[in-house]
C-alpha cells in the first residue's frame, strides 16, 4: 500500500501558475497509475489529469487541455499537475490518487487518495 502527500498549492491571481506535486511512500511506486482529480464548493469529484504507472501514457479533462500538464520521476516518487494560465473556476480542492488498475483510475475511483491540496484563484 502506497501513501499519498500532495503540496503546492495556494492562492494566485488569474493567468497566473502553480505546480502541485504528490509524494508517493510505503511501496512500489512503479506498481500504481497516479492522477489528479478536484472538487469545488457545491461541484462532483472530476478528473484533471491521469497518468500510467511508466508516465507514457495521459489522459486530461477537457478543462484542462492545453492548460495542464501531468508528469512523474519514479525515481523521486513523485507525480506532478504544472497548471498554467489559472482561472477563478480553477478554484477547488486537488487532490492526487493512484490505483493499479487503469479503469478505476479513469472512472475516477482509484483506491488510494492524499488529502488534498488547496488551490484558490482570484479574479
Amino acid at each position: 500500500q502506497v501513501q499519498l502527500a500532495e503540496s503546492g498549492g495556494g492562492l494566485v491571481q488569474s493567468g497566473e501558475s502553480l505546480r502541485l506535486s504528490c509524494v508517493g511512500s510505503g511501496s512500489a511506486f512503479t506498481d500504481y497509475n497516479s492522477g489528479w482529480f478536484r472538487q469545488a464548493p457545491g461541484k462532483e469529484r472530476e478528473l484533471v489529469a491521469i497518468i500510467d504507472w511508466s508516465g507514457t501514457g495521459t489522459m486530461y479533462g477537457d478543462f484542462a487541455q492545453g492548460r495542464f500538464t501531468i508528469f512523474r520521476n519514479n525515481a523521486k516518487n513523485t507525480v506532478y499537475l504544472q497548471m498554467n494560465n489559472l482561472r477563478p473556476e480553477d478554484t477547488a480542492v486537488y487532490y492526487c490518487g493512484a490505483d493499479e488498475n487503469w479503469g478505476r483510475a479513469v472512472a475516477g475511483l482509484l483506491r488510494i487518495w492524499g488529502q488534498g491540496t488547496q488551490v484558490t484563484v482570484s479574479s
